[in-house]
């Protein structure tokens, strides 16, 4: 197993898509990635040599990835509940927030449900 910013990458997938196991790396970054560090990407991660390799760790290293991404996107939920915009307030009550509606579905963002007594009638 590659052992890339602190992830270890399954070795039996190819390039591309073993690069996406990292926070912050989608597809698109992970083909700019193996571009850069002229890794073909249809190679698989066990058949990739040290140099590759080596490659591959100082391109992925240009990018904010992993805890410093994530602590980055909690600030700035952070800083949205602070200010008492509509996405902090919604973020705070845990409900959808990109203009979804409620009444029937985001079963996700609610979590399970809460029945209600005598809502019969």
């Amino acid at each position: 197993m590659a052992r890339i910013a602190g992830i270890d990458i399954p070795k039996n997938k190819r390039g591309v898509i073993a690069l996406t196991y990292i926070f912050g790396i989608g597809n698109s970054r992970a083909k700019k990635v193996l571009a850069a560090a002229k890794v073909d990407e249809s190679i698989k991660v066990q058949d990739w040599t040290d140099d590759q390799i080596a490659a591959i760790r100082e391109q992925v290293g240009s990018f904010t990835i992993e805890g410093e991404l994530r602590s980055e996107v909690q600030i700035s939920i952070k800083r949205l509940m602070d200010i008492g915009c509509q996405r902090g307030i919604r973020h705070r009550l845990g409900l959808p927030l990109r203009g979804q509606r409620t009444k029937n579905n985001s079963r996700t963002r609610k979590g399970k449900r809460k029945t209600v007594a005598n809502k019969k009638k």
